[in-house]
């Protein structure tokens, strides 16, 4: 059970951690600080987590990984959004 909760801590802190990001590049409209290979990388890692999750039948795993997923495609957005100023 304790295991669950570290799980979920941690899950609530990564499904949310580029929600800041987000809100910083709207709210400025530029990307100009924000590495494209560091997103495109980390969206590829998180799928292959939500991949292994499904694989392993991890609800922690799917639903973190699953929020993150989105929060990155929409952070991926974003930065082709506003990558020209």
């Amino acid at each position: 059970m304790l295991w669950d909760l570290i799980g979920s801590g941690a899950a609530v802190l990564t499904m949310f951690g580029f929600v800041p990001q987000i809100l910083k590049i709207l709210r400025t409209r530029s990307v100009q600080d924000v590495s494209l290979v560091m997103l495109l990388q980390f969206s590829l890692g998180i799928f292959l987590w939500l991949l292994y999750g499904l694989y392993i039948r991890d609800n922690i795993l799917i639903v973190a990984n699953a929020v993150s997923f989105v929060t990155l495609v929409i952070a991926d957005a974003l930065y082709f959004k506003y990558r020209n100023g």
